[in-house]
């Protein structure tokens, strides 16, 4: 959707720039059937200690539950309506199988109202278009996916966000190759499921919410540089002026010592590195030639 500013009537409102949402979404309620009470731990744990700061307040909202399994097969459905959905970027498709059942799933890019989608497990040539739902080994190479799996059964995991799409580089025996929106490129069973198309909503991430309280609303509470707090609150505190490593300490860490950039995050140990050929970084995985 297109991104819309606003006259510099206030002062936040002349820095504001908001998706247009009223062309194309619906005004009408949720499905009520399709909806769970969402409990808000404000980042602490069950003794109340906060373990992910700056999380807190925030609109009160309502889970809408998304269909990333779509395993109700061979069923035609219809788009009933393109819903906003507060918990991602991602805006939602109500669609109304033919069996009378109703289900959300993320709104791929260029599906409209009326649109007739399906599921199955086979398909001709012309049976890949927006919104459908196949294996993926039957799907054709080269072709934009989003909301796959990586374990056959489990539900979409990967390329959920808005503007999200991963390439479907080749099928093999047993195995298919996916280049990742990062660039990785790895392998996944070919029995895994995914959509067809994008994820639509590819402008949010063009949106500048224009003030503090806009963001207080999405339930994230300000954030202080360590760089501006003294040596005892922070690694990189202190120091005569501005400093970028804070006392003569020229790397940048957490709180808690913990290096913030340039460190792998990631597990050695972690299952799936093995399905892992190019990292997005470009590099082999340790022992690849």
């Amino acid at each position: 959707m297109p991104i819309h500013s606003f006259r510099p009537l206030t002062p936040a409102g002349r820095f504001t720039s908001l998706n247009k949402t009223t062309a194309d979404l619906s005004k009408k309620r949720p499905e009520r059937a399709l909806l769970e009470t969402k409990h808000k731990t404000g980042g602490r744990n069950v003794y109340g200690r906060i373990t992910s700061r700056h999380r807190g307040g925030g609109h009160k909202q309502l889970y809408r539950i998304v269909d990333f399994k779509r395993g109700l097969l061979d069923v035609p459905a219809k788009v009933q309506a393109l819903e906003y959905d507060p918990n991602r970027s991602a805006n939602l498709a109500l669609v109304a199988y033919t069996n009378g059942e109703k289900r959300y799933i993320l709104a791929p890019k260029g599906l409209k109202v009326g649109d007739s989608i399906f599921t199955s497990d086979k398909a001709t040539t012309n049976d890949f278009n927006i919104g459908n739902n196949f294996p993926l080994s039957i799907i054709p190479p080269s072709t934009r996916l989003h909301c796959v799996e990586l374990i056959p059964g489990r539900g979409a995991q990967i390329a959920r966000s808005a503007g999200a799409s991963l390439e479907l580089v080749a099928i093999e025996a047993d195995k298919a190759t996916l280049k990742m929106p990062s660039g990785e490129l790895r392998y996944v069973n070919p029995k895994c499921r995914g959509t067809i198309g994008e994820v639509g909503n590819g402008d949010h991430n063009q949106q500048s919410l224009g003030k503090a309280g806009r963001k207080r609303w999405l339930g994230v509470r300000p954030t202080v540089r360590g760089m501006a707090m003294n040596p005892v609150d922070h690694p990189n505190g202190g120091g005569q002026g501005k400093s970028k490593g804070g006392g003569g300490r020229q790397q940048l860490v957490s709180p808690w010592g913990q290096l913030a950039k340039g460190f792998p995050t990631r597990r050695r140990s972690k299952p799936s590195n093995s399905q892992i050929i190019v990292h997005h970084n470009g590099r082999k995985p340790r022992g690849q030639k």
